[in-house]
């Protein structure tokens, strides 16, 4: 299967890396990760925060798929200028690797993905990450300060 997994990833955090867990596992054919253009990634926030350059970030999830890769994934990054952009424009790919949040999102997707002829994809929903107490790690949180990267509270 060649797999994709999208999104922002800055800063990046231990829900990021099951999502990429998640991807290297089941990528044999491999992976495709999107990263949000600088633009992208400011039009998409629900709360305005600040967020790393798209090369930091880059730089960032190049590391973490090094650390995290034990199959020696063949692995592709790429700049997604739209919310759908590769899932819904990349015939080669299987897999969307998702969170229950965006698990919904799918649906839409493989609509387009019809419209042009291409499979629809298969979800693979990897589970939440939740900090010491008890809430999700989200970048959002790590931003105010709340928690770091592995869901340490620091308050």
């Amino acid at each position: 299967m060649r797999i994709a997994v999208a999104g922002t990833f800055g800063p990046l955090h231990d829900g990021h890396r099951t999502l990429f867990e998640h991807a290297l596992r089941f990528g044999e054919d491999g992976v495709v990760v999107a990263l949000t253009s600088d633009e992208l990634a400011v039009e998409t926030r629900h709360e305005p925060r600040p967020i790393p350059s798209l090369e930091e970030r880059t730089r960032t999830v190049t590391d973490a798929i090094r650390e995290l890769d034990e199959w020696d994934r063949d692995v592709e990054i790429r700049t997604l200028e739209t919310e759908d952009g590769i899932a819904t424009d990349e015939p080669s790919i299987d897999a969307l690797v998702v969170s229950p949040e965006t698990a919904p999102e799918l649906e839409g997707i493989n609509g387009l993905r019809r419209e042009r002829g291409f499979d629809p994809l298969s979800g693979i929903v990897a589970p939440y990450v939740y900090a010491d107490d008890g809430e999700r790690i989200s970048s959002t949180r790590i931003v105010a300060g709340e928690i770091d990267e592995h869901g340490r509270v620091l308050e």
